[in-house]
C-alpha cells in the first residue's frame, strides 16, 4: 500500500466505495463488557453514567413503575415539599428508568413526591437514570422504601403485601424492606385481615404505630366484626388519617361479639323415630316436627301436654 494511502486510514479520510446506509437505531440492550482491562474500563464507565443526574422534563415522567407505597396524599406535607423546592430548589435526586412499553417516556422508580411537586412547579426534574427489569426495579423501591423515615408501618404493611401477591418470595421481601420474617409476618398479618378497601378509606396515619394497628386487627377478631362494617364507621368519620383509625379502633372495640350459632339436637320418640329437630337459642327453644300426623296430634293436645309438664315440674296442674 502507498505511503498515502496509509495516512488516509490513519487519519479517517473517507473512502470512496459507495455509502452504506446506516442502521436504523435500536433500544438501548444491557451492556455486554469484555473482560480483562478493557471489560473493566467499561464498566467503570457505565457506574459514572449510572451516578450522573440529569434533567428530564417532568411531563416526560409517568407514576407507573413498581408498587404503590404510598396510601393517599398529605396536603400539608406536599405543600410544605413544594414550597421548599421552590426556594432552595431539588437537593435529592429521583431514580427514574426508561419505560419498557413507551418510546422517549420515564417512569418513577422513587421520588413520586418530588415529581409530583416539580410537575406542579413546571420544573425539570434531576434524576438518576438506571437499566432496571421489573424484579430490580421492585427491589430498589423496597430498599429505598426502609431507609425512609416518612413512610408510615400501613404503607410498609401494604408494599409488603403487594409484594406478596406479585408472586416475589418471603426472603425477597425481608431484603426490599430490610425487616426481618417476624416483621414481614406481622405486616402481612394487618394487611390481609384489614383488605385494601379499609386500609385506603383510613389512609397512612402517620401517627399511628405497630402495636395500634396489631391491636385493631385483634379486636376486630375478638368480636368478629366484619371490615366492612369498619369501613361504613370510617367513611363517616371527617377527621384526617389518624382519626379516621381511631374511629375504627372505638367501632371494633364496641361492636358486640356475634351470638353463638343455634344449637340443634335431634328429637326421637318410641323406637328410635324421628320426630323433627329442637333448636336451642339464647331466649327461646323452636320445635320442628317433620312427622305431620304427631305435629297435628301434638297441636290439639298441647293443653294437656303443657299440664302434663307443670305436674312434673310441682306447679299447679290439677290432679
Amino acid at each position: 500500500m502507498a505511503r498515502k494511502d496509509v495516512l488516509k486510514g490513519l487519519m479517517g479520510a473517507p473512502e470512496t466505495k459507495s455509502a452504506v446506509p446506516a442502521p436504523a437505531p435500536t433500544a438501548p440492550k444491557r451492556p455486554a463488557y469484555a473482560k480483562g482491562a478493557v471489560g473493566a474500563v467499561s464498566r467503570s464507565i457505565s457506574d459514572l453514567k449510572a451516578r450522573a443526574i440529569v434533567e428530564v422534563p417532568a411531563d416526560m415522567i409517568d407514576d407507573t413503575g413498581g408498587l404503590r407505597d404510598r396510601l393517599g396524599p398529605l396536603p400539608e406535607d406536599d405543600a410544605a415539599l413544594r414550597d421548599s423546592i421552590q426556594t432552595y430548589g431539588q437537593q435529592v435526586p429521583v431514580l427514574l428508568r426508561l419505560d419498557p412499553n413507551n418510546e422517549g417516556r420515564y417512569q418513577v422508580v422513587y421520588g413520586r413526591r418530588r415529581v409530583a411537586a416539580l410537575k406542579a412547579l413546571k420544573l425539570p426534574v434531576k434524576a438518576l437514570l438506571r437499566d432496571l427489569d421489573d424484579r430490580d426495579l421492585i427491589l430498589a423501591q423496597g430498599q429505598e422504601n426502609s431507609a425512609r423515615r416518612d413512610l408510615t408501618f400501613i404503607e410498609k404493611a401494604n408494599f409488603a403485601r403487594q409484594m406478596r401477591d406479585a408472586g416475589f418470595d418471603r426472603k425477597l421481601i425481608c431484603d426490599a424492606l430490610s425487616i426481618d420474617k417476624t416483621l414481614i409476618s406481622r405486616m402481612l398479618t394487618v394487611a390481609d385481615s384489614m383488605g385494601q378497601k379499609l386500609i385506603e378509606a383510613i389512609g397512612p396515619a402517620p401517627g399511628i404505630g405497630r402495636d395500634r394497628w396489631l391491636r385493631l386487627v385483634a379486636a376486630l377478631e375478638a368480636t368478629g366484626t366484619a371490615p366492612a362494617t369498619l369501613l361504613k364507621i370510617v367513611k363517616g368519620s371527617d377527621g384526617p388519617s389518624d382519626a379516621r383509625f381511631e374511629a375504627a379502633l372505638t367501632g371494633a372495640q364496641t361492636v358486640s361479639p356475634p351470638a353463638p350459632p343455634p344449637e340443634k339436637q335431634s328429637l326421637t320418640g318410641e323406637n328410635g323415630a324421628k320426630l323433627g329437630t329442637i333448636t336451642r337459642k339464647p331466649r327461646a327453644v323452636a320445635l320442628t316436627v317433620t312427622d305431620t300426623e304427631f305435629g297435628d296430634w301434638l297441636t290439639d293436645n298441647m293443653t294437656e301436654v303443657h299440664r302434663i309438664f307443670l305436674q312434673a315440674k310441682g306447679g299447679n296442674g290439677r290432679d
